[in-house]
């Protein structure tokens, strides 16, 4: 097969609930792969937080609608001759097939590479490929395809039996679910038919209680086929993927079960006659006796990105090549640089992926887990066993509390067990925790637990080990406690001593982690892969270095507030060090980035983000480079943020940043201390430190005001009160004393990054919000540059936040929020890190605003950068930014917008004039609007 010219690559749009970061990880790889064979690549996207939308990665980068005609449009006027579907998720698939339905790759001469679009179609049509797996040979569950809500209706009264609605061509579950009555069946049938854009849906008999096992397989047009890795989630069938811990390898199956399954799965592959990566999905009884085929997703997915980090193999970079005609035999393994591609990943070690869910954010939302996926991130954890490697990836969710030894108060455990423990340990995102709880206060044991729940034996009684574990803990040796698992917080709130003191108990005897090389091989052949993660078994030692090293601090698991902007600017920022001559070292935890690829730095350690391993990476590259490494945390988000009075506590400095001027921005009432100081406008406002002091404040300032706690991101905890009852309403809420009280101000809200070295100061770009003040910056629409403020306005927005930058000794990025209220500047608040706008100014402005602010903090002048003092020019772009949201997944959720910001993701509209970037952006959220629902 000849090489193509030009390729087209589809991305997958803004971040949605079952679509999120792991399709940027996936076309990076693809688009790198490409362009390495001097294949000229063209990308299509919608997301501006994207590395893949940067030109050095996708070469030429089109940021506009995900839409079967702007894709016409774009092949009429670039004219690929190739174009790649499967690595833009469900999105990327379907206009792929919505464009050969069309004529249009065969009135281009457009060949589709890899996976052929009728393999996709046989894989994607329910009754097809129930059809297909019939005809060799395999099991599917007992099912009908339904067109006709009358013939679902049928199909479920004469089975008789619980059913599972599956709706074809959709999104992480979307419209699907299941029904246990006739009436249930009724509603989910129609709404499954509404939600698959072909109106079609798979009506099969529910496996409740099944395990469900997963295999990543890849396969060349030789007819080559390996399992990369086979996955089994920790919640038996039921519980869509996305939200179900996730165990690889398997565990609880004997090895010729495991064997049964991966040859089923490959034979499936090599039916449909796919070509690159696929995910295929089993469920197998409880007994491990008998097993059913349930869907095969024919394009890389969540889970290839799961199973390339649990592995260490780049599986959409190889795919990409197999698209280009490469064999699996013909290339080298990427991890060892030796043997070929087509040998399967072995791995020595257990990986726990655990869901992040938004319901900390939305309290009234439905908590309960079904076959719709609710899940808006994830955080993986990698140790020698699996009671451990759960630990890490608790402690890797962030759960500000909700550690391994949180209980909810309400349960009331310790005064009796549930009155209804079958309610109790329904499927719901606090599950885990719940099953815990039982077993340490004595409720229940695991073979009960499993009875109860579905979960497998295996894995209750692993966490009833880590229970007898956590009872003998006082008492047993301090390394005894590490290798467990048992992380320093939790070994002090048991011994009922400070964190710090456990920590400097161990440094001083010597007890600190090793890190293991993950390398797919399981140490069989030498492996050069910078990939690490920590253990306290036997050490791997990698060789020294005589570069300094500098952390970029990841910002961990997605979620509303803190999304994929954060991995850009921390896979740019790597990019910039190793630029700079140094090397660039990653921590981060979340399987699904760009930032996670060990090719993305010159070490990746996967670690939970808390103050005990981001210390225990500090001090191993200590040793490694016999010098201190620099630590960057302005780009993690306010994951990183938070750390930065832990490291000064421990002496260890942060580059371009001290913690007390993140002090001086995170608490409420210091920032207006320092604007007054400044002669900088700010709101009228006060300080409340409980519900007396509120209602004062509010009689002295006036109606409306917006209450905002300190140290919180994406709008947690703020609300705007208009009138008596939204005092009342915000009372019966769980509040972060003291609340800052500030009148709410009239005008335009502008969102302003300003780069400083600590002298002079920049402002590559001002971002115009065109809703008003009250509702959160990420929920609003916004322009770059500004259409309503005059130029000495803007200028006047600049100088401010340049003064705040020097006043608070910024070197590096920092973002101000402000209002125009007519001629005067009123200044909201500061982050000193980069934000949400940062790929944004970037993309509009053509600007490496990351690599600006990176070599600032490492001490280079402003000049040196490539950036200008002052507020820059306008560029030549007009950048129109929407959000877009997936609340109608959550149930229960109020989907009004207001001060605490609800959006998933956002799109981009890009032109050279104002009302053409709006028209693009308002096409580019109506392409990710689901069936049935009209964009706003």
């Amino acid at each position: 097969m000849s090489l193509p010219h030009k390729v087209l690559v589809i991305g997958s749009g803004p971040i949605l609930i079952g679509q999120a970061a792991e399709f940027d990880y996936a076309g990076v790889q693809a688009c790198l792969a490409l362009r390495g064979e001097g294949i000229d690549t063209i990308l299509v996207n919608s997301n501006p937080a994207t590395v893949m939308t940067d030109p050095d990665v996708g070469g030429t980068v089109l940021i506009g609608p995900l839409s079967a005609a702007y894709l016409t449009r774009v092949i009429e006027e670039h004219q690929p001759d190739a174009l790649l579907p499967t690595l833009g998720g469900q999105t990327g698939l379907n206009l792929a097939v919505a464009l050969d339905d069309a004529g249009v790759l065969q009135r281009h001469g457009v060949r589709v590479l890899g996976t052929p679009l009728a393999a996709v179609r046989a894989a994607e049509d329910r009754g097809g490929f129930r059809d297909l797996v019939m005809g060799i040979g395999e099991p599917v569950p007992e099912s009908a395809v339904i067109e006709r809500l009358e013939d679902g209706m049928r199909f479920v009264e004469a089975l008789a039996a619980p059913v599972v609605i599956r709706p074809a061509f959709t999104l992480g579950g979307g419209g699907g679910g299941f029904a246990h009555t006739i009436d249930e069946a009724h509603e989910r049938i129609a709404i499954g038919l509404a939600a698959s854009p072909i109106g079609q849906v798979l009506v099969e008999r529910s496996l409740l209680g099944w395990k469900e096992i997963e295999f990543e397989v890849l396969r060349d047009a030789a007819d080559t086929a390996i399992a990369i890795c086979g996955m089994e989630n920790f919640d038996p069938m039921g519980v869509h993927t996305g939200d179900s811990i996730v165990v690889a390898p398997i565990q609880t199956l004997p090895d010729p079960v495991v064997q049964r399954l991966r040859r089923c799965a490959l034979k499936i592959v090599r039916t449909l006659k796919l070509e690159g990566g696929c995910n295929v999905q089993l469920a197998v009884s409880p007994d491990g006796s008998d097993y059913r085929v349930i869907e095969v997703n024919p394009r890389v997915s969540r889970s290839s990105a799961l199973a390339s980090k649990a592995t260490g193999y780049p599986i959409a970079r190889i795919a990409a090549l197999i698209g280009l005609g490469r064999r699996l035999d013909q290339m080298p393994n990427p991890a060892t640089g030796g043997n070929s591609a087509a040998f399967e990943p072995a791995v020595d070690y257990v990986v726990v992926k655990l869901p992040r869910w938004p319901f900390d954010k939305f309290p009234t939302a439905d908590r309960s887990l079904g076959v719709q996926m609710k899940a808006t991130g994830e955080a993986m954890g990698i140790d020698r066993d699996f009671g451990s490697a759960l630990l890490k990836a608790i402690r890797s969710l962030e759960p500000r509390g909700r550690g391994w030894l949180w209980e909810d108060p309400s349960w009331a455990l310790e005064y009796g067990p549930p009155d209804d423990a079958d309610a109790f340990l329904a499927a719901c995102d606090t599950r885990l925790w719940r099953m815990v709880a039982l077993l340490r206060h004595g409720w229940t044991d695991a073979d009960e637990l499993s009875r109860r729940t579905g979960v497998a034996p295996w894995f209750t009684e692993r966490l009833a080990e880590l229970i007898e574990a956590e009872r003998a803990l006082v008492g047993e040796p301090l390394l005894d406690a590490k290798r467990i698992g048992f992380g320093d917080a939790e070994i002090a709130r048991l011994s009922g001593v400070p964190a710090v003191a456990v920590r400097r108990a161990r440094v001083r005897a010597g007890i600190t982690p090793a890190y293991r090389r993950v390398d797919t091989c399981a140490g069989e052949f030498p492996a050069e892969t910078p990939y690490f993660y920590s253990s306290y078994a036997a050490p791997e030692v990698p060789p020294p270095t005589d570069r300094r090293s500098v952390i970029v601090v990841g910002s961990g698991p997605i979620r509303i507030g803190q999304g994929i902007e954060f991995d850009y600017c921390s896979v740019r920022a790597a990019w910039a060090i190793r630029e700079g001559g140094l090397d660039a070292v990653v921590v981060n935890n979340n399987p699904e980035t760009v930032s996670t690829d060990y090719d993305a730095c010159s070490r990746l350690y996967f670690e939970p983000l808390d103050t005990e391993s981001v210390l225990d990476v500090i001090d191993h590259e200590r040793a490694l480079t016999g010098e201190p490494p620099i630590v960057l945390l302005t780009f993690g988000g306010q994951t990183a943020i938070d750390l930065a009075r832990d490291l000064a506590y421990a002496d260890v400095p942060i580059a371009g940043l001290t913690a007390d001027a993140i002090e001086i921005t995170e608490d409420r009432e210091r920032f207006a201390w320092l604007l007054d100081e400044l002669g900088l406008d700010g709101p009228r406002g006060e300080l409340a430190r409980d519900a007396d002091e509120l209602r004062a404040a509010i009689g002295r300032l006036g109606m409306p005001v917006i209450v905002r706690p300190s140290w919180v991101i994406g709008g947690r905890g703020i609300a705007v009160l208009r009138q008596a009852d939204d005092v009342t309403a915000l009372l019966r809420t769980e509040i972060g004393w003291p609340l800052r009280v500030d009148e709410l101000v009239d005008g335009i809200e502008l969102d302003v990054d300003a780069i400083s070295d600590g002298t002079d100061w920049c402002v590559p770009g001002i971002l115009e919000q065109l809703d008003a003040p009250g509702i959160h910056s990420g929920d609003s629409v916004a322009v770059l540059p500004p259409q309503r403020l005059s130029r000495a306005v803007q200028e006047h927005a600049a100088k401010a936040a340049g003064r705040i930058a020097l006043a608070l000794g910024v070197r590096g990025v920092l973002n101000v929020q402000m209002i125009a209220a007519g001629e005067r500047i009123v200044v909201i608040e500061a982050n000193p890190r980069a934000s949400r706008t940062v790929p944004i100014v970037a993309k509009a402005t053509r600007r490496d605003v990351v690599a600006a602010a990176v070599r600032c903090a490492l001490g280079s002048r402003l000049s040196e950068t490539g950036l200008v003092a002052g507020l820059m020019p306008d560029g030549e772009l007009v950048a129109v930014k929407a959000p877009v949201s997936s609340l109608w997944r959550l149930p229960g959720v109020d989907p009004t917008v207001g001060p605490e910001m609800r959006s998933t993701g956002e799109v981009l509209g890009l032109a050279t004039a104002y009302d053409e970037a709006l028209a693009l952006a308002r096409d580019a959220v109506a392409a990710h609007e689901p069936a049935g629902r009209s964009a706003s």
